[in-house]
């Protein structure tokens, strides 16, 4: 059989795996404890001798590993984990294969709540340097004999900067670096991380893999590109087996059993569903998205557009390259008058005025007094983020309605 499309693969995924009595979807499976037949069969859950098994739900249950199985073909990897946020995810990324005396390389353009936790991975004594990431020099630069890995996102939020991934890929790969790339803006709809050889893939299932606003969840995803047997922060009790799989086995012992970040049944149903609408929510707000900035930026009351199809964009030939003709939901904006933007948010009718990413309404915030507040002027000023800067996040709304709301909010 010839190679799936997306949207085929996703659809058809439960029933490949084998769903009970013949239903199309994994059920939602609630129980937390499970039982087996023999004891033998109840240590070798525990010890990994018995594959596929369940012991407690804090690991996991059918559902979710359902859920991982399509995120893992997705982004064609060996396996996934999935957290109850993208949070969850990350922290359990940094916190689990983290030590304190490490050094962490990261983009200086991340989102608010994961440059918080960069101030926090200070705290526990993991040294963080946060450069340019659109230029691979700046990383190059930053790195030290205890430098253990690299961060970055596909597309920034909420300024939209597309990470020189290709260049830092292949730098991580020479210096035998674990090399982490953020996928929740772009998905695997529009590109996979493992192509420039990122060895782990995190993302907040909550926003374009979901895509509804209707459930949370976070996911890392191992792709098989990097070496984890020269990795030193790999505990000796997941040095067994498979090398290539110590490293998730280690995120999902720490960060699932131990820190407790399960994503529920619940929500990975949901999510599993959201998933399948994929490629179409992707091709209407990526579409709607560049109409919507072209317009903006050709209206005089605007300042500046921040998308990565546009031809002034300045990573926008490295964004072709990567992600085709799509660039995915996310544009940000400034007014040439910065005191004028609250009343104009206000005249808008179809936005909602809300936080949060990748829903199928669109969503417009001001981040300066919002989601970026916290982090202070000097954060943001590195950032790029003027006190005007307006972040929408593109929904499935007809394009038409939401040009003709823009222009008479600008009126």
């Amino acid at each position: 059989m010839a190679a799936e499309g997306i949207s085929t693969g996703i659809v058809h995924s439960d029933r490949r795996f084998g769903v009970e009595h013949g239903g199309l979807h994994k059920p939602i499976h609630s129980s937390v404890q499970y039982g087996f037949d023999t004891v033998e069969d109840l240590i070798g859950v525990f010890q990994g001798t018995l594959k596929g098994g369940f012991s407690y739900s804090r690991q996991g249950t059918p559902t979710t590993a359902a859920l991982e199985a399509q995120i893992t073909r997705l982004e064609q990897g060996i396996g996934t984990v999935g957290f109850a946020t993208g949070m969850a995810a990350i922290s359990a990324v940094f916190f689990t294969l983290l030590r304190a005396g490490d050094h962490l390389v990261a983009s200086q353009f991340v989102f608010g709540n994961t440059n918080s936790l960069f101030g926090t991975l200070r705290g526990f004594g993991v040294e963080v340097t946060t450069v340019d990431a659109t230029d691979a020099a700046q990383v190059a630069a930053a790195l030290r004999p205890n430098t253990r890995m690299v961060f970055v996102e596909t597309i920034a939020n909420p300024g939209t900067q597309v990470a020189d991934m290709p260049a830092i890929g292949r730098l991580c790969a020479e210096r035998g670096l674990l090399f982490v790339v953020d996928n929740t803006i772009t998905s695997p709809a529009l590109f996979r991380p493992a192509d420039v050889q990122a060895g782990l893939v995190v993302q907040s299932l909550t926003k374009t893999l979901s895509g509804h606003g209707h459930a949370l969840g976070g996911a890392v995803t191992d792709t098989g590109r990097f070496d984890w047997q020269g990795y030193p922060n790999i505990f000796a009790a997941y040095r067994k087996g498979d090398p290539k799989q110590w490293g998730l086995t280690q995120v999902r012992k720490k960060g699932l059993r131990d820190m407790g970040g399960m994503l529920s049944s619940e929500q990975a149903h949901q999510i599993s569903v959201g998933m399948e609408t994929l490629a179409l929510r992707v091709a209407h707000t990526s579409a709607t998205a560049l109409e919507l900035a072209r317009w903006l930026e050709a209206h005089p009351a605007v300042v500046r557009v921040r998308y990565p199809m546009l031809e002034s964009h300045p990573q926008h030939a490295l964004a072709r390259q990567l992600f085709g003709n799509a660039g995915s939901w996310l544009l940000s904006f400034e007014l040439a008058d910065t005191a004028a933007c609250l009343a104009f948010l206000n005249r808008l009718q179809l936005p909602i005025k809300a936080t949060g990413l990748g829903d199928t309404r669109t969503l417009v915030i001001p981040v300066a007094p919002t989601i970026f507040w916290e982090a202070g002027a000097e954060v943001r000023a590195a950032m790029d983020i003027g006190d005007g800067l307006i972040r929408l996040s593109i929904g499935l709304e007809d394009s038409a309605d939401l040009l003709a709301d823009f222009e008479q909010a600008l009126r």
